[in-house]
C-alpha cells in the first residue's frame, strides 16, 4: 500500500496546472494557447511547454506499471471508505408519518412516530386509567390551604411547589413574573358606610372601585340590570343616588358599569336570602374591573423593565362601589322607604322581615378608601413537547389565588392541572404514547382581580402565542356539584365537546354526560355565551385563540354560591357533591384530558369551522333586521347591509373549501396535514377586529367581543355615523377571515 501511495504522490507532483491564454491568428481570430508552467521552490521560472490547437496539454507519459497502481490504488481508497461509512453509519429505515426524523431528540427521549402502536382507543383508555378518584384525594388535600391572596408569600410557595413538582416530572418548568398594581383595602382607614345612626364597616370589598366620600338618596335597584334600571328610573330620579344591588345574574362590574350610566353616585351590592343560601354576616368580595389584566398596564405587559406611559383601562368604574353583609342591607331596606315594589315583581327577595321598597327619601354616605399596592405575581408552566409539530400548543390553566380559601375556585382546577400534567407526561415515559403537538400546563396568579396573570402572559407574548396555541382550556370550578354540565366556548369547540361529551361517563352514574344532557339537543342545555369574567376569555376575545371553561354544577344553578366568601372551604363542596369530590374531580379531570388528548394525537386539529356560521348568520341577521328598519323610518340613507350578508356567504364558501379539502388529502402526509392545520388555526385570530385599537378596546373579536366593533354593537347602536362606519369594517372584517381560510392567494373567494 506504501508503495502504491508513494507511486500516486510522484504522479500527482509532476502534473502542473495549465495557463490558458489567447492568441491572435493569423486569420484574426483569437485562440486559447495552453502553457503548462513549472514553478522552481526557489522562484525560477521552467521552460513552456509547446502549446495545442485542439485545447488539451500535451499529454503526459508514464510507464504502463505506473497506471496501474495507480488505478487500483484508487478504488481500494474508495471501496475502504465506502464499507466504513456503511458499518458505521447505517440504520434500519423508518417509515414516514407526520413526525419528525427519529434521530430528533424531545425531551431527552427519541421521539419515533407519533403513537406507533396507540389507537385512539388504548391511549385514551390508558389516560382515563390514571386519573384516579384515590389520586385525587391526596392531590386535593395537598393543595387546600387556608390562604393563598395574589401576591402573598402563600402566593409564592404555592407557586414554587407546582415548579417543583413540574421541574421533577422533567417537563421543563419556567416563569413568567409581572409586576401588578392590585387594589386592597386601607387598614388604617376602612371602608365606611353610613345610614342615619347606623355605621356599616364591611370587612370584604371590592377591587378597582373609585376611591371617594359620596353622599346620595339611597335607592333599591334590584340586580341592577339595565331593565331593571329602566323600571326603578320611571318611579325614582337616579341621579345623584346611591344604589343598592342584590349579587347575581350579571357580573359586578356590569353593575356598577350600568349604574353610572343611568347617573348613581355609587353603588353597594349584598348577598339576598333568595339567591345565596348563606348565613347573613357572610363578607363578600370581588372586583369592578369590566375588563381583564392589570387596568393600569392596558394592552401591555406589566413587565418590571417596561416603561410605557400611565394608562387607565377604560373598563375602570367611574363611581364608588362596595359590598355589604346581608345583615347590614337588612337595616338598610327596613328604613329606605319610597314606593313599594308589587307584590308579583322579582324586584323581592327574601331578606327576614324587610318590605322592599324603591327609596329615594333617605341620604346615606358611602366611603371607599381602597388603595392601590405593587405586587410581584408568578405565573408558572410546564411543558410536554410535541413530536411532529412541538410548535403548536393546546394550553391547560387554572388560577392559584382566591380571596379566602378558595377551594373550588382554585384548588380543584390546580388538582386537576397537576393530576393531569402526571398523567400525560407518565404516558409518554412509559406507555409510548407520542403527542403531536406541545400540552402546556399553566398556573395564573391573581385571577380573582380579573384574570390578571393569564392576561398580562397574553399581553407580553401575543405576536407569537396568536399563531402558536391553538386551544385553550381553563379548569377553574370546574367542580361546582355534579348532576348537570355546563360549559361556554368558542364554536370551533362545539363539535369536539359533543364528541367528547359521549366518551365520559356523568359523576356516579352509567350514562355518558351526552346522554344525561340530552343527547342531540344537548346545546340548550350545556352551552353558555362566554362573558369577560370568564377565566377563558381574554384567550378568547383578545388573542383569538379557541377556549372554553366547563363545570359540573347543581340542578337549577348557573353559579356557586360560595364564590367570593370565606365560605369556599371543602366541606360545603363536599356536601354539594354528596361527600364525592374526588370522585367528581377524577371526572372533570377526564373530560379535560380526553379533549386535550384529541387534539394532541390526530393527525386533524379538531376544530370543526363549520360550527361558526350558525353564530355569524344569527348576529348577521340582527344587524340585517336593524339597518332595514332604520332604513325603512328615514333614520339612515345609503347603507345597505348585503355587503355583509355576502361576507357571511364567503365565510361559508371558505369552511366548505377546508371541509372539501380534508375530505380529499391523504391526512398522514405531513405536509399537507400542516397546511390543512394552518388554515383552520386563522379562523379564531382573523376574526378580531384590525380596525380597532387593543388599548381602546383590547376584546376586539368581531362576534364575542366588547366594543361598537362587534356585531351585536351595531345591531343596537342609536348612532346612524357610528352604524355606517363600524358596518362597513365589520363587513371586511369577515371577509377577511374568509380570505385567511383560503389555501392560497389565488383562491381566495372574492365574490363580495
Amino acid at each position: 500500500m506504501d508503495k502504491i501511495r508513494s507511486q500516486f504522490q510522484r504522479m500527482m507532483n509532476s502534473e502542473r496546472y495549465s495557463r490558458f491564454t489567447l492568441q491572435p491568428s493569423e486569420n484574426g481570430e483569437r485562440h486559447a494557447e495552453v502553457n503548462l508552467s513549472d514553478y522552481a521552490a526557489d522562484g525560477d521560472t521552467a521552460a513552456e511547454a509547446p502549446g495545442s490547437p485542439s485545447f488539451r496539454p500535451a499529454p503526459l507519459h508514464h510507464s504502463r506499471r505506473t497506471v496501474a497502481f495507480v488505478i487500483l490504488g484508487t478504488l481500494m481508497v474508495f471501496l475502504g471508505g465506502y464499507l466504513v461509512g456503511f458499518i458505521s453509519h447505517h440504520k434500519p429505515k423508518v417509515e414516514s408519518d407526520c413526525g419528525p426524523s427519529p434521530s430528533d431528540k424531545i425531551g431527552g427521549m427519541d421521539p419515533g412516530k407519533p403513537s406507533p402502536t396507540l389507537s385512539w382507543k388504548n391511549v385514551s383508555q390508558l389516560l382515563t386509567s390514571k386519573l384516579s378518584s384515590e389520586a385525587f384525594k391526596k392531590t386535593l388535600k395537598d393543595f387546600d390551604q387556608q390562604n393563598r391572596s395574589a401576591g402573598s408569600e402563600e402566593d409564592m410557595s404555592l407557586a414554587n411547589r407546582i415548579f417543583d413538582t413540574f421541574k421533577t416530572l422533567g417537563m421543563t418548568p419556567w416563569t413568567d413574573i409581572h409586576y401588578v398594581q392590585l387594589q386592597t383595602p386601607d387598614s388604617q382607614n376602612p371602608n365606611t358606610v353610613y345610614f342615619g345612626s347606623d355605621v356599616i364597616k364591611p370587612v370584604g370589598y371590592l377591587a378597582y372601585s373609585k376611591p371617594g366620600r359620596i353622599e346620595g338618596r339611597l335607592v333599591y335597584g334590584n340586580y341592577g340590570r339595565q331593565k331593571d334600571l329602566d323600571f326603578v328610573q320611571g318611579k325614582v330620579d337616579l341621579k345623584g343616588a346611591v344604589l343598592l344591588l342584590r349579587a347575581g345574574k350579571i357580573t359586578f362590574a356590569q353593575q356598577v358599569d350600568n349604574a353610572a350610566k343611568m347617573g348613581a353616585s355609587a353603588v353597594l351590592i349584598y348577598l339576598d336570602t333568595e339567591d345565596y343560601k348563606l348565613i347573613p354576616d357572610t363578607e363578600l368580595y370581588g372586583h369592578v374591573h369590566l375588563g381583564s389584566g392589570d387596568p393600569y398596564t392596558t394592552g401591555f405587559p406589566s413587565f418590571n423593565n417596561t416603561l410605557f406611559a400611565p394608562t387607565e383601562s377604560a373598563g375602570l368604574p367611574k363611581i364608588p362601589a362596595q359590598t355589604i353583609t346581608a345583615s347590614s342591607a337588612t337595616t338598610l331596606l327596613m328604613k329606605i322607604g319610597g314606593p313599594e315594589v308589587e307584590a308579583n315583581s322579582d324586584f323581592k327577595g327574601e331578606l327576614k322581615s324587610v318590605v322592599y321598597k324603591l327609596g329615594g327619601s333617605q341620604n346615606i354616605t358611602v366611603e371607599v378608601n381602597n388603595v392601590l399596592v405593587n405586587k410581584e405575581i408568578h405565573n408558572v408552566f410546564g411543558v410536554i413537547k410535541g413530536f411532529t409539530d412541538p410548535d403548536r400548543y393546546v394550553v391547560l390553566g387554572a388560577q392559584r389565588d382566591a380571596w379566602g380559601r378558595g377551594y373550588t375556585k382554585a384548588t380543584v382546577g390546580t388538582s386537576v392541572l397537576i393530576e393531569l400534567a402526571k398523567a400525560f407526561q407518565e404516558m409518554v415515559k412509559k406507555d409510548n404514547f407520542r403527542p403531536r403537538r406541545s400540552i402546556i400546563f399553566a398556573s395564573w396568579s391573581a385571577g380573582e382581580f380579573g384574570n390578571v396573570g393569564a392576561t398580562e402572559w397574553l399581553e407580553g407574548y401575543i405576536s407569537s402565542l396568536d399563531r402558536s396555541v391553538f386551544t385553550y382550556i381553563n379548569l377553574d370550578g370546574a367542580v361546582m356539584g355534579q348532576e348537570r354540565f355546563i360549559a361556554s366556548a368558542s364554536p370551533l369547540l362545539y363539535s369536539l365537546i359533543e364528541s367528547t361529551m359521549k366518551e365520559v361517563n356523568m359523576p356516579r352514574k352509567s350514562v355518558s354526560i351526552y346522554q344525561a344532557m340530552g343527547g342531540s339537543n344537548w346545546e340548550s342545555s350545556v352551552l353558555r355565551t362566554m362573558s369577560v369574567e370568564d377565566p377563558a376569555y381574554p384567550f378568547l376575545a383578545f388573542a383569538g385563540i379557541p377556549s372554553m371553561c366547563f363545570h359540573f354544577i347543581q340542578s337549577n344553578s348557573e353559579s356557586y354560591p360560595y364564590y367570593g366568601t370565606g365560605l369556599d372551604n371543602m366541606d360545603h363542596l363536599n356536601y354539594r357533591t354528596s361527600q364525592r369530590t374526588s370522585n367528581v374531580t377524577a371526572t372533570a379531570a377526564q373530560f379535560a384530558g380526553l379533549m386535550v388528548l384529541r387534539l394532541v394525537h390526530d393527525h386533524l386539529l379538531g376544530l370543526d369551522v363549520s360550527r361558526y356560521y350558525g353564530p355569524i348568520t344569527k348576529a348577521v341577521v340582527q344587524v340585517y333586521k336593524r339597518v332595514n328598519q332604520l332604513t325603512q323610518s328615514g333614520q339612515l340613507k345609503d347603507v345597505s347591509p348585503n355587503w355583509l350578508n355576502r361576507a357571511r356567504g364567503s365565510y361559508k364558501r371558505a369552511a366548505d373549501a377546508i371541509t372539501s379539502a380534508i375530505a380529499n388529502t391523504d391526512l398522514t402526509d405531513k405536509e399537507s396535514c400542516r397546511i390543512l392545520n394552518d388554515r383552520i388555526m386563522k379562523v379564531e385570530h382573523s376574526l378580531l377586529s384590525p380596525y380597532v385599537s387593543v388599548v381602546e378596546a383590547p376584546f376586539r373579536h368581531l362576534l364575542l367581543g366588547r366594543g361598537p366593533h362587534t356585531l351585536a354593537a351595531i345591531a343596537e347602536t342609536q348612532d346612524m355615523e357610528k352604524l355606517r362606519l363600524h358596518l362597513a369594517l365589520a363587513t371586511w372584517n369577515l371577509q377577511g377571515c374568509a380570505n385567511a381560510m383560503a389555501a392560497n392567494v389565488w383562491d381566495i373567494d372574492d365574490e363580495i
